[in-house]
């Protein structure tokens, strides 16, 4: 077994066989509209590391378990990992006690012990987390209470105690958050609320980090779902763009069917022109709008996306990872797209070694499958890893229990950590939380 490091190693990438492989030439980047900038310092994304090499497919022994529901969110803050989802009880690894934890906790990266004073208890579903600063952290979700306050959706808490920042006031009214990004002191938001306070948001929403008011000059918004109410399902910062995902066709009023990026620097911020028609079709009924998660790699050169949608065959882009250029304009087409054949896939991590996914399926490379190995078709469960040129799977293959899926990947320095809601990851006992180092070396 590994224990945790937090060394960089190499690995070599081995790949199989290319499911529907579709090169595109990089275009240059747009040129930014003249205007004032607004400061982004570093990368902010789901991730958030980049890697020289494949992580380990043998998980860590640290890391404590989680007993029942699921892990929505992961986040890394000054050494510690807060876990969010819905949940009630959880256990350090090697223990037998059980720990009770309403819906959110954190515990040591390096020892996998849980924080005893971060005990925030928020009484519904933590959906999102974002890193805050000096010991703190973003939660997002449906909850109305947490931290001790009351405070509908959204909440900054201390890690030292679990108490909530009563600076920040922020209120999402009429729905979900659930998704979070932050970028020095600009924190946006996604999910299907309608309101941040009293300032008018639908679904997006950029807020002071350290305030939780709603920016004012922040107004693009999505429009126009495909089922009966807009969402936005996954959100990615890279540099100078904001990466928007979910059920719309329309986004700060141009057609962009259910992605698109938003340049962050200028003011007032604006739709980017890139754009891509890959995800104007339709897939089942009861998946109107299919993305689901998405991830810039490390230099922001390219987005990984991952869709639901079922099993509609090669044309389509249901059940998918697929790579975009971000430099380009329009239409852009994926540079390739990897099919499971029918199974959602929900998370994805681009840390430049590999696209790493997470979902319920049984297969990658199966372009040609309908529930079912086609050919060529590599079985990968609950979890794989694309080669992030090719788009051929790995060989890296550590295997997990399906379940519902996995819902949340966060990369660092020193591996990958991944929630999801079953037990059984790399062939061991992980309750919905493990980590998969990156491995050692001698030079390391």
């Amino acid at each position: 077994m590994f224990a945790s490091s937090l060394s960089v190693p190499v690995v070599s990438l081995v790949t199989a066989l290319a499911p529907v492989l579709i090169p595109v030439a990089p275009r240059a980047p747009a040129p930014a509209p003249a205007s004032v900038p607004v400061p982004v310092s570093g990368r902010y994304a789901a991730g958030g590391a980049g890697h020289a090499r494949v992580v380990s497919a043998d998980p860590v022994d640290t890391t404590p378990h989680v007993l029942d529901g699921i892990v929505n969110a992961l986040a890394l803050v000054d050494g510690a990992v807060v876990v969010g989802g819905s949940f009630t009880e959880v256990r350090e690894a090697g223990r037998s006690g059980t720990l009770r934890r309403h819906n959110l906790f954190a515990y040591d990266l390096a020892t996998g012990r849980v924080l005893p004073g971060f005990v925030p208890q928020p009484d519904r579903p933590v959906q999102a987390l974002a890193a805050g600063v000096r010991g703190t952290v973003y939660a997002g979700g449906r909850f109305t209470t947490a931290g001790g306050r009351w405070t509908r959706g959204l909440a900054l808490l201390r890690l030292s105690d679990g108490s909530a920042v009563a600076r920040f006031g922020a209120q999402a009214r009429g729905g979900t958050v659930t998704s979070l990004v932050r970028a020095g002191r600009a924190l946006y938001a996604g999910g299907d609320f309608t309101a941040v306070g009293d300032v008018p948001r639908t679904a997006l929403a950029r807020l002071d980090a350290v305030t939780g008011v709603a920016d004012p000059a922040f107004t693009i918004g999505p429009a126009a779902p495909r089922g009966g109410r807009t969402r936005v399902h996954a959100l990615a910062l890279s540099r100078a763009r904001l990466a928007v995902a979910g059920d719309f066709a329309v986004l700060g009023g141009l057609p962009r069917p259910q992605l698109a990026l938003v340049d962050v620097t200028v003011s007032p911020a604006a739709v980017a022109p890139w754009r891509t028609d890959a995800y104007r079709g339709r897939c089942r009924s009861d998946f109107p709008g299919y993305l689901r998660g998405l991830d810039f790699s490390p230099g922001g050169d390219h987005l990984a996306v991952v869709t639901t949608g079922g099993p509609m065959g090669p044309e389509r882009m249901c059940d998918t990872a697929a790579r975009f250029e971000t430099g380009g304009t329009g239409p852009v087409r994926p540079t390739w797209v990897n099919h499971t054949g029918g199974d959602s896939l929900y998370a994805v991590a681009a840390t430049g070694a590999a696209v790493y996914v997470g979902g319920h399926q049984r297969w990658l490379d199966n372009p040609r499958g309908r529930d079912s190995a086609g050919p060529g078709a590599v079985a990968r469960p609950g979890i794989g890893a694309i080669h992030p040129r090719t788009g051929r799977a790995l060989t890296w293959n550590p295997t997990r229990d399906p379940g519902i899926g996995v819902k949340a990947f966060l990369a660092h320095r020193g591996g990958l950590l991944v929630g999801s809601d079953t037990t059984r990851l790399g062939h061991e006992y992980h309750a919905r939380v493990g980590m998969f180092p990156l491995p050692i070396t001698p030079d390391s």
